[in-house]
């Protein structure tokens, strides 16, 4: 575990030192375009997009490298080992001044995350995890909530597609809430601040590859809609869906989910 332990020490500074670079770029004022698909990005992506990559690939060159905010290319799929990051998750809350973004970022080896690190700078909060090292935050052992009933559950996720009219086994009364950034809906899965965040539309891997090791290492279950476990530093750098929650709760989540059909990628 000391080469994971030594990778976390590294993302772990690298995140932090990219939360002071986003909130100073945001008080010197951004400038705001849109991407093809419409998602606004910002000055502040890039340049913490630049300094991460700069950072991490100095100290690893061996390793790949996958963002939201670096051309993809098939380079990364002959490295054993790459980063996955995120420079800022929740853009529209960081740009609008609210405080649910982050920066997560992940190393993946072998098509796991060993080491994960999502750093929520206006909080002061930063989780971690290694693989079989447990999960934390701000150094102090965290675990997914015990909870083992639907009914009441606190989950992430939006309320009008769970309380529609197409799914074939009803849900139970729950309490739905929003937070903008996905990484961090499930670092707050994996503190037991809630109880499961759902999300039926693909994800891309830099939203929810440092969460998967967090819930997985505090106690808790992330798999697709259908039950399917996640692989990561595939040709498409997406999963199907997310349903992350406690381990009781995975089981009933997934028999109600399961029969919607997969979206399209």
């Amino acid at each position: 575990m000391s080469d994971f332990a030594a990778d976390l020490d590294l993302i772990r500074d690298a995140a932090e030192a990219a939360g002071r670079l986003a909130l100073a770029e945001r008080d010197a004022g951004l400038k705001v375009w849109s991407k093809s698909g419409g998602s606004p990005v910002t000055s502040a992506d890039m340049a913490v997009d630049q300094l991460l990559k700069d950072t991490l690939l100095s100290a690893r060159p061996d390793h790949g490298w996958l963002s939201e905010e670096t051309a993809d290319n098939a380079d990364r799929l002959s490295n054993r080992r790459i980063f996955v990051v995120d420079p800022i998750d929740g853009t529209v809350a960081y740009m609008k001044g609210k405080p649910w973004w982050c920066i997560p970022i992940a190393i993946v080896e072998d098509g796991r995350p060993v080491a994960a690190v999502i750093h929520a700078p206006a909080l002061g909060e930063t989780f971690t995890a290694t693989l079989g090292g447990g999960a934390s935050l701000q150094g102090r052992p965290i675990t997914a909530s015990d909870t083992t009933d639907l009914d009441d559950a606190s989950v992430l996720a939006d309320a009008r597609l769970m309380e529609g009219p197409h799914w074939i086994e009803p849900w139970p009364a729950m309490r739905f809430e929003k937070r903008n950034a996905i990484a961090y809906r499930m670092a707050l899965v994996a503190a037991g601040a809630f109880d499961a965040a759902i999300n039926l539309t693909p994800k891309w891997d830099w939203d929810v590859c440092a969460g998967c090791l967090i819930v997985e290492e505090a106690g808790g279950r992330v798999s697709d809609h259908h039950g399917r476990a996640w692989s990561f530093n595939q040709a498409d750098p997406r999963q199907n869906s997310l349903v992350c929650s406690a381990p009781a709760l995975h089981p009933l989540i997934v028999r109600r989910t399961a029969p919607i059909p997969l979206a399209p990628r």
